[in-house]
């Protein structure tokens, strides 16, 4: 059986619901679906190298203790092609990755930096602490095809999302953005080109009881394995050459 390594990026909090649910969302896996993750909690702070990782999942509970680390995660994945899954304060850092070293975007984080110029991220007008919310998905779209169906509705808690003005400025510099809300609000990004790179403004961590993955976490596991599977056979022969040479 292939194992998964994995990397939680986030500041681990028995306050944060989606983090208590880790633990029975990765049996779950395991037992549901045969996927098996050997999961490490990685602080936003210890997020400068995750070489040997093969998905990297970054969790809710912003505002992280270090922006840069997780902006830098992101990057990582992204430019790696790790596979990645980026949830509410995962999405935000995501945009702000991209925006920064994809655009060379001078912009900040409303949350992380209220004294900037130019934000990416603002205050949403009504908070999404606690609500659950229809999902409108682009047909087509990965996450469309994950879901396997146009709409979903998801849980939130979130209080951050995209300054508007930056939409069509990070549509038009290669990102999808395909998940909206009822009045077109961004709820879910893909990037074209990687094996597996998805983020939701809404935490897939917290649907139903916790017990049965969430169709995104389950389809984020499935190409983390497949990448470690990927891997195993010059892995094999690496250890059959060293037997050799001894």
């Amino acid at each position: 059986m292939t194992v998964a390594r994995i990397a939680l990026v986030g500041d681990r909090s028995p306050s944060v619901q989606a983090h208590v649910r880790i633990p029975s969302i990765l049996e779950a896996l395991r037992e549901r679906d045969e996927s098996t993750l050997d999961a490490y909690w990685i602080p936003t702070t210890e997020a400068q190298d995750l070489d040997g990782f093969d998905g990297v999942w970054m969790l809710p509970g912003s505002p992280y203790r270090s922006e840069a680390g997780a902006v830098n995660a992101a990057r990582i994945a992204r430019e790696r092609g790790i596979p990645f899954l980026g949830t509410c304060g995962g999405f935000q850092h995501t945009l702000l990755e991209y925006a920064r070293n994809v655009l060379g975007l001078p912009v900040a984080h409303a949350e992380n930096d209220p004294d900037a110029d130019d934000f990416l991220l603002l205050p949403l007008a009504c908070s999404l602490a606690g609500h659950e919310d229809e999902v409108l998905l682009v047909p087509g779209s990965l996450v469309e095809r994950i879901i396997g169906a146009g709409r979903s509705v998801e849980k939130y808690s979130c209080d951050f999302g995209l300054n508007p003005d930056y939409l069509s400025v990070l549509e038009e510099g290669g990102l999808n953005f395909t998940g909206r809300d009822g009045a077109g609000a961004v709820r879910v990004l893909e990037l074209s080109g990687h094996p597996f790179f998805l983020a939701t403004l809404f935490q897939p961590e917290l649907a139903g009881d916790g017990t049965r993955p969430h169709p995104i976490i389950t389809a984020f596991a499935s190409a983390s394995v497949e990448l470690a599977a990927s891997k195993a056979p010059a892995s094999l022969q690496a250890a059959r050459h060293t037997a050799l040479a001894g």
